[in-house]
């Protein structure tokens, strides 16, 4: 599928354009097409809706949802992260690591994360997408708890790639449970509400890290960060598995009318809800799908600085001239930037429609000032320099809207899931290119790893201007098309939204828009 598909509507799309909700294009797909919850969905298409009650069932949605995503999410942070914490206690001396080894564990975490994309979206289609959550957070928790039994470099490798192994699953899935249960408008702060964990987990990772400090008895301090952290991930796992739904229609926390409100609700996105069915059509169009590579570029740029806020922010710190405890209380400002970022952007893009990709512009905007800073103050600049760290904290801001980019404008779930695989197929490569950047024989300054910074976060503000374009610019096509049809009608959103629950993509639903 090209971009001349969704420029310009051919003899095919204007049938559909033309046809009703009952057209036989639709009345006779066969049943792989239909959505899982196509059957509650049609019994009761039609119905009128009840505002008040639609807000209802969204608030018992975010009070079942929102709190488990939170959680996992602000574990999974701490859990890949705990090499940052550990790292000014210690694990080099106590996994005898020496010269570039750190800077690989970094790297091979992202190795195992890439390798397991592809099978892990397989697997969030194809089963309960709860139930597959909450295995890899009591999966991960398990290899957490172990890590303090690696004493060399090969040891905790293998336990770091089997960490970026089972946690491969998070982001992708919570994509999809975002496009699960939540109208394309809702998303954004849904979203940020649980991806500001990056920057609550700063703040209290570095909490947990200047209290463990304090130990002075008992085991090395550097276990026990991956002790504590493995035994939250694996009583969280536990409560995940019985607390998380799959979908709307074996909702047990809903009734049977709340069940049919929250289906209608996501209907609305011309999406559907979930197909477990795996569609070859999809595969190859989303691979020649522009959008695609647009998303999968921005990743690399945007996650190529991410090891300076990641894996390295405590040695980045301790090179300023700052003692130990002083490089992990003096992360907390920099997550409670983040943590308010996420939020506040969350919320600017909820409330004004098509605000999305100016809030990533106007984040990197800031990163790349953060990142130039850097790069061009001297040494003596201590506090000039840790300010320009804290504005980097800004791209977790520009990165979370890229993944609303697919739960909100990308349809068919076989295509969504695997535009999510490539996406964070970037997001390896560059969390795998970072830490190579941080050379030890340039520590503390790393200058080379500065650079690196501002070169990807400039990838990733050209990405997003170019993305921004291209979506616009179908929007508008497909306007034009619709009002020379003459189908911008109710019916027409009517059609739309059943193409939706028949698993048809964005590129060949002609009322789909784009949220920009």
């Amino acid at each position: 599928m090209s971009f001349e598909h969704s420029k310009d509507l051919g003899e095919n799309d204007i049938a559909i354009a033309q046809a009703s909700p009952e057209s036989p294009q639709l009345s006779s797909s066969a049943a792989s097409d239909l959505d899982d919850n196509y059957d509650l969905y049609k019994k009761h298409a039609g119905e009128a809706s009840d505002p008040l009650e639609a807000k209802k069932v969204l608030r018992k949605i975010d009070i079942r949802i929102l709190p488990i995503l939170f959680t996992i999410y602000l574990l999974q942070y701490l859990d890949k992260n705990g090499i940052n914490y550990a790292s000014v206690y210690g694990l080099q001396k106590g996994t005898h690591l020496h010269g570039q080894q750190y800077s690989w564990l970094s790297s091979i975490y992202y190795f195992g994360y890439l390798i397991s994309q592809y099978p892990s979206g397989y697997l969030l289609q194809r089963f309960p997408l709860g139930k597959v959550l909450s295995f890899t957070t009591i999966g991960w928790g398990i290899i957490l708890i172990t890590t303090p039994a690696c004493h060399n470099f090969a040891g905790i490798a293998i336990n770091r790639f089997l960490l970026g192994v089972v946690e491969a699953s998070v982001n992708p899935g919570f994509i999809l449970v975002m496009s699960t249960w939540f109208t394309s408008q809702e998303q954004p702060l849904r979203l940020e509400s649980y991806y500001c964990t990056n920057g609550v987990a700063t703040m209290f990772g570095g909490l947990i890290g200047y209290a463990i400090g304090h130990i002075t008895t008992g085991l090395p301090r550097w276990m026990y960060v991956f002790i504590i952290f493995g035994s939250c991930s694996l009583v969280v796992g536990v409560w995940s598995w019985f607390a998380l739904p799959d979908q709307p229609s074996t909702a047990r926390f809903l009734n049977e009318r709340e069940r049919i409100v929250a289906v209608e609700r996501v209907a609305g996105n011309k999406q559907g809800v979930k197909n477990h069915h795996f569609k070859k059509d999809q595969m190859w169009q989303t691979l020649a799908d522009p959008k695609t590579w647009i998303l999968f570029v921005m990743a690399i740029g945007a996650q190529v600085p991410n090891a300076a806020i990641t894996s390295f922010t405590s040695l980045i710190i301790k090179g300023f001239g700052v003692g130990t405890l002083g490089t992990q209380y003096l992360q907390i400002p920099g997550g409670a930037v983040q943590f308010l970022a996420l939020l506040g952007g969350g919320y600017v893009c909820s409330k004004w429609p098509n605000a999305r990709c100016p809030t990533m512009i106007v984040a990197n905007l800031l990163c790349i000032t953060g990142a130039a800073m850097l790069v061009a103050l001297p040494t003596s600049n201590k506090w000039g320099r840790l300010v320009a760290l804290w504005l980097c904290f800004f791209q977790g801001l520009g990165f979370s809207m890229s993944l609303t980019m697919i739960s909100s404008n990308v349809a068919g779930y076989t295509k969504k899931q695997l535009t999510a695989a490539i996406l964070f197929t970037g997001y390896c490569v560059g969390n795998i290119i970072g830490p190579q950047t941080f050379k030890t024989s340039e520590a503390p300054l790393y200058h080379s790893a500065y650079v690196a910074m501002l070169v990807g976060y400039m990838v990733k503000l050209t990405m997003v201007v170019v993305l921004y374009v291209y979506m616009w610019t179908a929007n508008k096509n497909r306007d034009r098309a619709a009002a020379a049809l003459g189908t911008v009608s109710d019916e027409e959103e009517r059609a739309a939204i059943e193409r939706g629950m028949h698993d048809v993509t964005e590129l060949d639903n002609p009322g789909f828009r784009y949220a920009l």
